[in-house]
């Protein structure tokens, strides 16, 4: 089995965005020598929990402090870009860490309506950049290509003549390029355009077998891809004992509740804070319901869900999302409980 990293950058209430990001290293670096397959960071905006806004900004800076683990966006959120400046990103990412770079991309915009307004401005106003999502996704690859895109242009000097765009001017090798979603929308797009699909179980924990199986079924090969290819996703929490692993992944199940019921979400929490938080009844059932859909554990428990987790969906590929926070007086620029997480995984599993 392969096992790979899903990082939203989390930032605690003991910690700094650089605090944050330092931990970040600190765990890509864990699983690249623990022999991880990918590490992918997430696009989120506006969020006092994630320092992950900018997906191509994070991967540069793990590109140079990693040696051989793949490192991508899971995912880039594409209606709040031009196509033209994501490829741009990522094949300069290519060619600054070669045979390393995947793009994920996805269709949600990743923030509340004022902040993608914020992001998008007056397209933001209209749903013509998510209607556009399949054309985007195609000038995406064509542009990442080492033969660039041609252009017909209707318009001025260059009226009826067509031109070459190039998201990088020579290069030897294109990102891999995958398409993420939480919806049959993503799973039908993927297979009709022949391209390696993730469903979002970590986040949504719904519709998955069926995500896939449609996925499967329809899929229609490509010059990208010669038959279907996913993985699974799942938020982990994993300590040398249950209660252990427990406390530490209890503040993220809390956040988790703030978020779908419209609370305004602070930073992360450290353990101590979340042992006494007050929770409503709807809270509750959140909290309950997110903790049957996570790995939770000590080593051997947790690599048999794992284990479990890729036969009940016929994966050989398990993307986990360490979720463990942290205790009080533990190092800001640290996350242990996350590299505890993936150490003890890798022993079991690796």
């Amino acid at each position: 089995m392969r096992l790979s990293v899903l990082d939203l950058v989390p930032v605690r209430s003991d910690q700094s965005t650089s605090d944050a990001l330092a931990a970040t290293v600190r765990l890509a670096q864990t699983a690249d020598l623990l022999g991880y397959t990918r590490y992918w960071v997430a696009e989120h905006h506006n969020m006092a929990s994630v320092a992950a806004t900018s997906p191509p900004v994070v991967l540069a800076y793990l590109a140079a402090q990693t040696a051989s683990i793949r490192l991508g966006s899971g995912g880039v959120m594409l209606p709040n870009h031009a196509p033209l400046a994501v490829a741009e990103q990522f094949a300069l990412l290519e060619a600054a860490a070669p045979g390393r770079i995947d793009l994920g991309i996805g269709r949600a915009p990743g923030s509340d309506p004022v902040t993608s307004m914020a992001l998008r401005g007056a397209r933001a106003q209209n749903d013509e950049d998510i209607e556009r999502f399949p054309e985007y996704l195609d000038h995406v690859a064509a542009l990442m290509s080492t033969g660039g895109a041609r252009v017909g242009l209707s318009r001025g000097m260059l009226a009826q003549q067509d031109y070459v765009l190039k998201a990088t001017p020579a290069a030897l090798g294109e990102p891999r390029l995958w398409l993420l979603g939480s919806s049959m929308y993503s799973a039908h797009l993927a297979a009709a355009k022949g391209l390696p699909y993730v469903f979002a179980n970590h986040f949504s924990g719904q519709g998955t077998a069926e995500a896939l199986a449609a996925y499967r079924a329809e899929f229609r090969p490509s010059e990208l891809l010669a038959e279907p290819t996913t993985f699974m996703t799942i938020n982990a929490s994993v300590a040398d004992t249950r209660d252990q692993a427990m406390r530490l992944l209890l503040p993220n199940l809390q956040m988790m509740a703030r978020l779908r019921t419209g609370r305004t979400l602070g930073p992360l929490d450290l353990v101590e804070d979340a042992e006494t938080a007050r929770l409503s009844a709807q809270e509750q059932l959140i909290v309950d319901s997110g903790l049957a859909r996570t790995v939770v554990g000590d080593p051997a428990e947790a690599a048999e869900a794992i284990r479990s987790v890729a036969a009940q969906f016929d994966v050989d590929e398990v993307m986990v999302a360490p979720v463990a926070s942290a205790v009080r007086g533990t190092d800001a620029r640290t996350a242990p409980g996350r590299e505890q997480t993936l150490e003890l995984l890798a022993k079991e599993l690796l």
